[in-house]
């Protein structure tokens, strides 16, 4: 298999990563054919499943606007994935011009297209670090140099917290950056769900069960326990909805209805 030239050294390239087959549902072209035969695999399944992630993305910028539009200047994006168009710091600056960023990941390939992306960009930072290990991500340098934890900052963890397991205690990382966060900061975040999706159990385990082969197994949570991860914040209308249903720039019944699978929400620490 002949390695890219934008392949960082040293990543096997012969394993599927989520980030790039993120990437490869959103139309990128920083994926592998390892990645793309996983994401074409799921996608037999659940043929909507790029739906679902311009879903994601589109959530993410209209919440990061209104992040923006309540004074909010710092982002702290986890599990980032690969810079495509629309990112957080292009967002948030079209509204706040000072905004800064830090974007992390583990994946090698998003944190060094990533690094390349924002090269010469003092206000941004990318960091290699995992959510399961949230104390790594507090006391990097990056954070602190970067991001003011006195004053508010907008927490996004995007379709990031299904990829961790009950066993890796998601509520005690998620509580861990909210107790480091000012008041007024906001908790922006999607999780997969088998509510809503628009297809059978089966055919949406069958796109599960591409994840678990792949071992990046897929936590699908049900709307209470996703809406566990915001104790200590106030909901922002409408509260934990769809992501299509959060503050929509069009009609939401124009949405494709794979569009409609999993939740999400904005909430307000006290």
């Amino acid at each position: 298999m002949e390695r890219p030239a934008w392949a960082p050294h040293g990543i096997d390239i012969s394993v599927p990563s989520v980030s790039r087959m993120y990437d490869y549902y959103l139309g990128g072209s920083h994926n592998f054919e390892v990645d793309r035969e996983a994401a074409r695999k799921a996608m037999e399944f659940m043929p909507g499943l790029p739906k679902i992630m311009q879903a994601n993305r589109a959530f993410m910028r209209r919440a990061v606007g209104y992040a923006a539009e309540q004074g909010i200047t710092q982002f702290l994006d986890i599990g980032s994935g690969i810079p495509t168009f629309g990112n957080v710091h292009e967002v948030a600056r079209g509204a706040v011009p000072d905004a800064r960023v830090v974007y992390v990941d583990h994946d090698p390939v998003a944190v060094a297209h990533g690094r390349t992306l924002l090269e010469g960009d003092p206000a941004s930072a990318v960091l290699a670090a995992d959510l399961r290990k949230p104390n790594q991500i507090l006391d990097s340098h990056e954070v602190r140099d970067l991001l003011d934890l006195g004053r508010p900052v907008a927490l996004l963890l995007v379709a990031v917290l299904h990829f961790l397991q009950d066993a890796d205690d998601p509520g005690a990382a998620v509580a861990a950056l909210r107790d480091e966060l000012a008041p007024g900061s906001l908790l922006i975040l999607t999780h997969a769900s088998y509510e809503g999706v628009p297809v059978t159990a089966e055919a949406a385990g069958g796109a599960v069960g591409v994840y678990r082969d792949i071992r990046q197994p897929v936590a699908m949570r049900g709307r209470e326990e996703i809406a566990a991860f915001f104790e200590g914040f106030e909901m922002v209308e409408p509260g934990l909805v769809p992501m299509p249903h959060w503050r929509p720039d069009g009609p939401a019944e124009q949405e494709d209805p794979y569009a409609f699978s999993g939740f999400s929400g904005v909430g307000r620490k006290a």
